[in-house]
């Protein structure tokens, strides 16, 4: 069996919880944070103004910030990080789309029922209805709209990410989110909106009658400096735009949520992925919903930090082209296709750091990032089977038998043993150099958050209405995804909500 130290303390806090953790926690932490005394409730003097004021500049927050003004307000973004762009600058840049002219083109049949039915199998029907179906019935719109008013390039090849039932990922040129922001923020440049950098949202300010009216914010920030006493004032006219994102890298409240998810536990995320702004929200009487459920990716690697570039071999060459395999049976264990919360769920059940694997047909799909990945020494190439199962402490006779299988079940397209897709045109694995990577779950997406409605608009806990001034989306806000979100559908919801969300704070 293949170790990795970083990972044993993980891997053995996982292995001795072995039920679901319930929202409870969440509930009585957001209970407390409601309790709280409200500091003074306006400041004398405002600093600044604008009719918009957003906070986060990934795909929502700039969404948002672009429709606004666009709707004729004045707009301002405000980033907490020194650069740009979030976790959604490392996202790697694929999109589900409903009824594109791409998948027409590819002959691929696609439906809205068809995607909510499987964005409910993978959020165990916990997803909010109305928010699920806005995502999938304006995704082709929200597509559309970065290509021909942001000038984002596709590629004109789909992908098939897990759990999802056809083919409807969409990449954009560089498989990286950047592909995205950098137009995003080109648009934002063109149409004079400013954004500033190193902004810590430390408080929402409201008026007598609860309506948020602005931020108290402290400007330059730094880490470590939340308490300053130098502070900023800026006042919002008409609404503020919660794009803050999650949670993830939040190890104190994050493990509130999911006790399992301590900071033994590596993050995908950026470092700024934390929960001030959630708590913030909770303050001043928002409804937190499915705080607890939280996304492990199946795709990351121990051996690089951060998100990295394992992700994008995995999803798009071994996961759809080849197999994942437990090194102590040298066997497969799950549909490499399922969803992300099976896949992790699966990985963890083993004990074991899981070795996926593909032949040189399969990883032609990521071979734009392969150099660096060989590199890194994250996949590593072997001539033959048996050298790459001795690489792996792996059975060279089970393996071998293990791969005879899997290539009959793709000459026959079905899989009797896991139920795999076999909808990408895959071929046998047989093909040297044979290329692998390990595998070991990491903290991804917060699926809860706080609650909206279709509006963008985010709710009381107490009266269940809007409260005035106050919008939010992406993944600062719950609901869309239930227990487990689908890959690729999280640029979507973004800009379906993001976009929302300014048209209706600029009028608001």
């Amino acid at each position: 069996m293949t170790k990795n130290n970083n990972a044993d303390l993980s891997r053995r806090n996982f292995l001795k919880v072995t039920s679901i953790t319930t929202a409870t926690a969440g509930l009585a932490l957001s209970g407390l944070a409601v309790a709280q005394t409200t500091p003074k409730t306006q400041p004398i003097d405002w600093d600044e103004a604008y009719d918009v004021v957003v906070v986060g500049s990934g795909f929502a927050g700039l969404s948002a910030a672009i429709e606004a003004k666009n709707a004729n307000a004045s707009v301002v973004i405000l980033e907490k990080m020194p650069v740009p762009g979030g976790n959604s600058t490392i996202n790697g840049g694929g999109m589900a789309v409903v009824g594109s002219d791409i998948q027409k083109a590819n002959g691929v049949k696609d439906s809205v029922d068809a995607l909510l039915a499987d964005m409910y199998k993978a959020g165990l029907n916990l997803n909010y209805p109305d928010q699920a179906r806005m995502v999938a019935e304006r995704s082709n719109d929200a597509f559309e709209w970065c290509r021909d008013f942001l000038g984002v390039k596709w590629k004109d090849k789909l992908a098939q990410f897990g759990g999802h039932s056809i083919p409807r990922t969409h990449t954009t040129y560089n498989q990286s989110g950047s592909g995205i922001i950098q137009p995003m923020l080109k648009k934002c440049d063109e149409l004079n909106i400013p954004l500033h950098k190193k902004v810590y949202v430390k408080r929402l300010i409201t008026d007598p009658e609860g309506r948020v009216i602005g931020l108290e914010v402290i400007k330059k920030y730094k880490p470590g400096k939340e308490d300053t006493a130098a502070t900023h004032f800026i006042k919002a006219n008409k609404g503020v735009v919660m794009a803050s994102g999650g949670f993830a890298a939040d190890a104190l409240y994050r493990a509130t949520q999911d006790p399992r998810l301590t900071d033994e536990l590596r993050t995908t995320n950026h470092s700024g992925a934390t929960a001030e702004c959630l708590k913030e929200m909770i303050r001043v009487g928002a409804n937190p919903v499915q705080l607890s459920w939280i996304q492990l990716g199946p795709w990351a690697s121990p051996d690089e930090k951060g998100f990295g570039l394992a992700p994008i071999f995995a999803a798009y060459s071994a996961f759809t082209h080849g197999v994942m395999i437990n090194p102590e049976t040298s066997e497969r264990f799950v549909d490499e296709l399922a969803d992300r919360k099976v896949r992790a769920d699966a990985i963890i059940k083993t004990g074991n750091i899981a070795v996926a694997i593909c032949d040189a047909d399969g990883a032609q799909a990521s071979m734009h990032v392969m150099p660096k990945l060989l590199e890194r020494q994250v996949v590593r190439t072997f001539d033959s089977l048996e050298s790459l199962a001795s690489y792996y402490k792996m059975s060279a006779p089970t393996l071998k038998a293990q791969i005879e299988r899997y290539n009959d079940y793709v000459k026959q397209k079905s899989d009797p043993e896991f139920g795999k897709p076999f909808s990408m045109n895959q071929k046998p694995i047989v093909n040297a150099p044979f290329y692998a990577v390990r595998l070991w779950p990491k903290v991804h997406h917060t699926m809860g958050g706080i609650e909206i409605d279709t509006q963008a608009q985010v709710l009381n806990i107490a009266t269940r209405e809007a409260i005035p001034g106050l919008f939010a989306c992406g993944e600062a806000t719950g609901g869309t995804h239930g227990a487990c979100r689908l890959g690729t559908v999280a640029i979507p919801d973004c800009i379906v909500f993001g976009r929302i969300a300014g048209q209706n704070a600029a009028k608001a």
